[in-house]
């Protein structure tokens, strides 16, 4: 079965565009953060803006391609924005106890706008998650 969520050609900026001005400046330094990190420019993989590229193969034999990090915001700025940080390495926990206003879903953080947030400790998550899929 095909991985449904592929790199696209869609405009990340029209992306960050079609978002309310607060959601927008929001994206625009999640960009700006995760570039940082990644050291890779940001690509829309569906609905998600995403950095770097990965290939993983699960046990049962699944494969497919995935960005490293990555986030969405909430349809027309409403909702969270899902962070995508692919990793579960040790020092997560104490990483997001100290992250400051978030919850946890199946391999994402959300939060509700970026000042919720200690932006230092984001980039630590950020850093850790791609140490843990680049080892």
């Amino acid at each position: 079965m095909a991985n449904k969520t592929r790199p696209t050609e869609a405009d990340v900026q029209a992306y960050i565009d079609a978002q309310p001005e607060a959601r927008a400046a929001d994206c625009r330094a999640l960009v700006a953060l995760m570039q940082r990190a990644s050291g890779q420019p940001p690509v829309m993989w569906g609905r998600m803006v995403g950095f770097g590229h990965r290939h993983y193969v699960y046990d049962s034999g699944r494969e497919g391609d995935t960005f490293e990090i990555g986030f969405a915001s909430g349809a027309a700025g409403k909702g969270d924005i899902s962070l995508y940080l692919n990793a579960n390495g040790a020092g997560r926990a104490a990483l997001l106890a100290r992250l400051g206003r978030h919850r946890e879903g199946k391999g994402c953080v959300y939060i509700k706008r970026l000042a919720d947030v200690d932006a230092g400790v984001l980039a630590e998550l950020c850093d850790a998650a791609l140490r843990e899929l680049r080892a």
